[in-house]
């Protein structure tokens, strides 16, 4: 398969028809019908189910569908980053953060770069915290912000925050009275948190249990500005992590800190010995100050405590 197969694939999983795919190509209707027939023929499965002018995407076009995705924004880095190289430019950064960090964090900092070091050229994009590590082993970002754990070979960690965990609830809420929230009281309401069941989810399922408190009822989504949605119209109390709480505003809501320290582990990551833009550098210490300076009580760690933080976290 090659480049012009993949882009006309990716087009029509876009567009969701084929003629609408090659306006976005700059092709005839007639030309993408033919590179796809090409690819379902060198593949040997259909990708497509055809009606009319219309198509609907197989099961095995949905599985293939991600991984085209990466491999034409790998293409796509490749040829922006030709063309910086051609015109002596070297003001460009690329992230991938999970999204908490994506949206609470790094556009704050961005912003305070001074204006001598202003990328321009910026790439920010979110993404669980797999695909996060695995954007920068594959070197295709400079750097990435996620939750620990990040104990995969390849990585450079270049610092680890530790900050607690954080409720959000409607303001209206009769539990807004509170300063902050016993985990007895929260015990006893419908929560809202994450669902990945090996990082923030765990720390707060195992802080019930260290406290000899039934687990509550949960409601679970995959971003705490989902959680915080869902708190402000009353469907239950968000356990959130601090950055969207305090770097995303929203109206109708209140943030109070939980009595319990439930903490938010995350770090800074590029590829190992990967050489580090004078941009890059610069965005890695500006990341760390917006940090302490949205959360003030925020802890700073060195890359080698990693393995303690872990075994304070998740030892039984």
């Amino acid at each position: 398969m090659d480049l012009r197969q993949l882009e006309a694939f990716a087009a029509v999983m876009s567009a969701g028809s084929v003629t609408a795919a090659g306006k976005m190509l700059g092709r005839s209707q007639p030309s993408v019908t033919r590179v796809i027939q090409e690819l379902e023929q060198e593949l040997g499965f259909a990708l497509f189910e055809r009606s009319g002018p219309k198509v609907t995407p197989t099961q095995k076009a949905f599985a293939m569908y991600a991984e085209v995705e990466s491999a034409l924004l790998g293409i796509r880095n490749i040829r922006q980053r030709a063309q910086h190289l051609a015109q002596d430019e070297n003001r460009q950064i690329k992230l991938v953060a999970i999204t908490a960090l994506a949206t609470g964090l790094l556009p704050l900092a961005l912003s305070r770069l001074p204006a001598g070091l202003r990328p321009q050229q910026i790439q920010l994009q979110s993404m669980t915290p797999e695909n996060v590590v695995q954007a920068v082993l594959s070197k295709t970002m400079d750097l990435g912000a996620v939750s620990l754990p990040t104990e995969h070979r390849g990585l450079d960690i270049h610092w680890i925050g530790e900050a607690p965990c954080v409720a959000v609830l409607a303001a209206d809420s009769p539990l807004a009275e509170h300063a902050v929230l016993p985990m007895e009281l929260l015990a006893r309401q419908d929560l809202v948190t994450m669902s990945n069941p090996f990082r923030f989810r765990r720390r707060i399922d195992k802080a019930f249990h260290d406290l000899g408190l039934q687990a509550p009822n949960m409601f679970d989504t995959n971003t705490s500005l989902i959680a915080m949605q869902m708190a402000r119209v009353g469907l239950g109390v968000a356990m959130v992590d601090p950055f969207t709480a305090t770097g995303v505003p929203l109206e109708g809501v209140v943030v109070r800190p939980i009595a319990c320290n439930i903490p938010f582990f995350f770090g800074l990551i590029s590829a190992f010995a990967h050489p580090l833009s004078e941009v890059t550098q610069a965005l890695i210490q500006e990341l760390a100050a917006s940090a302490q300076e949205l959360l003030p009580n925020m802890t700073m760690h060195p890359p080698g405590d990693h393995d303690a933080l872990l075994q304070s976290i998740y030892a039984e």
